[in-house]
């Protein structure tokens, strides 16, 4: 992990001290609302449906176990509202149907961030504190800035990466933080970067996509000449203008080849063409796919003759050098492993008497492969009956530290599934790490299988939500909870955004629920066929709309009838891969994204037809018209 600076430290702390200066003249009364909010918003505080939410910045995904220890007291002794305003938040989601609202906890998001929503905000300053003493912050999670740098939660760690992305990850985020020139854009900014083969970073569904290749021949034939690319140098293919929110978009790519130490000089490049060029009239179209699909070639003809102003005019001022790459990258040395539990006498064991075919299950959904074949990468589940997609409470965050400190060198990551994954685990302790996972319920053998979804907090605590998340997502998690059946099912990317923002990526999901508000009424609009970009997925794409929006009380049946639909129209896989497709007997099976994709919508849409009840009149309405 990064190892932070004392000139990173002291720029934490100074940021904190000043936010408490600016909450105490709030709450005193100098500082007024509309000055106070861009303030809170630049430190990642935002106000919610019934109270403060704070957005906890993780940059690329990576928590030590001392910080997921100060998370954990964050959540314990600080996540707890006020009881008259909690007491009213539970009563009014009661009369839409809602549980007990959880508090205390904190939620991972799809981001690879961390949130609380329920701090009260007289009490803000010393959460800031809390967080800086342990090198966290919440700077420029929120506003239109360029926001928290993400990547794959493989990353340095993946069989099949080309190289090891948080260096660079992390020289951007020191290069993006508090940027002069970027700290009121037209629009939120995200970036996300991958090294691996495998695009595990969703980046063609982002602002700007980053992944780590080598240089062809041709490609450094092509290159400007003074870039000096040679075959086989290491940089970057470049998308831009992808997105999700009203108008899903897959990002374009902008160079095929950059060279690594031009990576900031070209976002540099880019980030100003759309600070001059993008919308600030309607925040509706004000993001850099809006002007990238407007303009085209133009924009980047732009950037181009940018870029080159900015290397051969301005000298280049953000050219990485190999010397800084050296000294960032350092900290990304493999840390130092304990010895192997199983090693040791009392930990000489193998799965207990009759758990074999559970540990196998759990090895198989759960575990991952590692570059040192000696290590595994494994997942641990933050999906959970009774609990909210990516909730993690203040106990099991003190008890993800633990497992992180006994089997993973105290390091874990947060993924963009919202579940934490253990980096460095020896093989030869899966089983202890198991059995210690499987005692806190987070051993649930379903990683990428479909109770394995997506989920925003949506309308029981975000105040820009038209309709609630939680509740679907537990629906459908009661609903599936037999593991054969979920296994005969296989791989399916669920994903449930609440509104448009599409927090959720329900437009990359397989399965898509988007809630939509009608005259005050929860409804959902479903959405099949989408992809994050991953192998399993298939290039970037967003889900089609398979008819009008259904109700609340119909979507868990809508969910079973188009994976009914799927099992009576799915045929033999054509892979011998068993991680794409689900195995029944002697045979495997296409995956349910296949099968929608060979054989359209019309089946699927008219199996989900077929269970509507509160919807079946606007339906028939609406067919008709189109008729």
């Amino acid at each position: 992990m990064y190892a932070y600076t004392e000139f990173d430290r002291a720029f934490i702390r100074a940021r904190a001290a000043q936010y408490r200066e600016q909450l105490q003249r709030h709450l005193s009364g100098d500082l007024p609302d509309d000055l106070f909010r861009p303030l809170r918003l630049q430190n990642g505080w935002y106000v919610q449906r019934y109270a403060p939410m704070l957005r906890v910045a993780v940059p690329y995904g990576e928590l030590s176990s001392r910080q997921l220890r100060t998370l954990a007291r964050v959540a314990r002794e600080f996540d707890v509202p006020e009881e008259s305003v909690y007491q009213h938040a539970v009563q009014t989601q009661a009369r839409l149907g809602s549980g007990p609202l959880p508090r205390q906890c904190a939620h991972f998001t799809t981001r690879q961030n961390l949130q609380f929503n329920w701090i009260p905000l007289h009490r803000s300053a010393d959460v800031m504190e809390l967080l800086a003493s342990v090198d966290m912050h919440g700077i420029q999670t929120s506003g239109n800035c360029i926001r928290n740098i993400t990547s794959d939660a493989l990353a340095g760690i993946a069989p099949d990466e080309v190289a090891d992305p948080r260096p660079f990850c992390e020289i951007l985020r020191q290069w993006s933080t508090v940027h002069p020139e970027f700290a009121y854009l037209p629009r939120k900014f995200k970036v996300a970067v991958t090294g691996a083969r495998e695009d595990r970073a969703a980046i063609g569904w982002h602002d700007v996509g980053l992944q780590l290749v080598r240089a062809t021949a041709q490609q450094a034939a092509d290159a400007p000449a003074f870039e000096q690319v040679t075959e086989g140098d290491l940089g970057f293919r470049v998308l831009v203008g992808g997105g999700m929110g009203r108008t899903p978009v897959i990002a374009s790519e902008l160079r095929a080849f950059l060279p690594w130490n031009q990576v900031l000089n070209h976002l540099e490049a880019i980030v100003r063409v759309y600070n001059r060029w993008g919308r600030r009239d309607n925040m509706y179209k004000a993001r850099i796919k809006i002007l990238v699909k407007a303009e085209g070639e133009r924009f980047r003809e732009e950037v181009a003759v940018e870029y080159q102003r900015v290397v051969q005019e301005d000298g280049g001022p953000h050219t990485i050098s190999q010397a800084e790459l050296d000294r960032v990258g350092a900290s990304f040395a493999d840390p130092a492993l304990s010895q192997p539990q199983a090693d040791r006498p009392d930990e000489q064991q193998g799965a207990p008497e009759g758990e074999a075919a559970a540990f196998a299950r759990w090895q198989q959904r759960n575990v991952l492969a590692h570059r040192n074949p000696e290590l595994r990468a494994v997942t641990l589940s933050f999906k959970r009956l009774g609990h909210a997609p990516g909730d993690a409470t203040a106990d099991q965050l003190d008890a993800a530290a633990d497992l992180a400190e006994r089997f993973s060198a105290g390091e874990a990551r947060v993924t963009h599934e919202q579940n934490l994954v253990l980096p460095w685990v020896h093989q030869s302790d899966l089983i202890s790490l198991w059995q210690a996972a499987r005692a806190l319920g987070l051993a649930q053998p379903t990683i990428g299988l479909l109770t394995d979804v997506i989920a925003c907090p949506g309308g029981d605590f975000c105040s820009l939500a038209n309709a609630r998340s939680i509740p679907v997502a537990d629906a459908i998690l009661q609903r599936y909870q037999d593991l054969d059946e979920l296994d005969d099912l296989g791989l399916i990317d669920l994903h449930i955004s609440g509104c448009i923002n599409s927090c959720g990526h329900h437009h990359s999901g397989h399965i898509g629920v988007l809630g939509v508000d009608k005259d005050g009424q929860e409804w959902y609009q479903i959405t099949l066929g989408g992809s994050d970009g991953t192998h399993l997925s298939g290039a970037a794409t967003p889900g089609k709309v398979i008819g009008p929006s259904f109700a609340a009380a119909e979507v868990v049946d809508v969910v079973e009838a188009l994976l009914q639909t799927y099992r009576r129209l799915r045929v033999p896989a054509t892979t011998n891969d068993p991680n794409v497709g689900p195995k029944v007997g002697p045979t495997s099976f296409e995956t349910f994204v296949d099968t929608v994709r060979r054989v359209g919508l019309p089946p699927f849409r008219e199996a989900a037809d077929g269970v509507r009840v509160l919807t079946a009149r606007t339906t028939t309405t609406t067919d008709e018209a189109a008729a």
